[in-house]
């Protein structure tokens, strides 16, 4: 998986807790992982196709989504309910928007971004995909981006290959 794909994620996520939550991040090392247990509570899932395809979650810790909502609404929350739901499909849909503008160059779309939360729920990354692991703390705990891609056929080569068929 190429870090040009993963980097627009990571400098948005960065920037949007900084900038909306005031919120600073530590980012901490790469890691790999094959479960689809979520790592936290609350998932902000992005869909992503173009020239890899697969799903970008940015997934918060219990105590990260209350501490989140409190601040975009004002008031802290005591429970992960509608609100918190909300706040964290806001947060995901500004990481989205910040990583499009990078990955459009790239010749990648995302998705607007679902919210699952709960300890039992599961995430759906493409089989063959690794799955890389991007933890951050901050003073409100933990939080991760889990990034599961696979490469897709070049636009460029699928016309060039259809090019090919036709004149045989």
């Amino acid at each position: 998986m190429k870090s040009e794909y993963i980097n627009p994620f990571v400098k948005a996520t960065i920037n949007v807790f900084s900038t909306m939550v005031n919120c600073d991040l530590e980012r901490g090392p790469l890691q790999t992982r094959d479960s689809s247990a979520p790592l936290h509570e609350v998932s902000g899932i992005i869909g992503l196709t173009g020239r890899a395809a697969g799903t970008v979650v940015v997934s918060l810790s219990r105590e990260v989504a209350i501490q989140t909502t409190g601040v975009m609404l004002g008031e802290r929350p005591v429970s992960i309910d509608a609100d918190v739901t909300d706040a964290v499909g806001e947060i995901a849909n500004m990481i989205a928007g910040a990583a499009k503008r990078q990955l459009e160059e790239l010749e990648m779309s995302v998705s607007l971004p679902s919210v699952i939360c709960g300890k039992n729920h599961s995430l759906s990354f493409p089989t063959t995909a690794t799955t890389i692991v991007i933890p951050f703390d901050s003073d409100w705990g933990p939080l991760s981006i889990e990034v599961g891609l696979i490469a897709t056929p070049d636009s460029t080569e699928k016309s060039e290959q259809a090019a090919a068929a036709g004149s045989g």
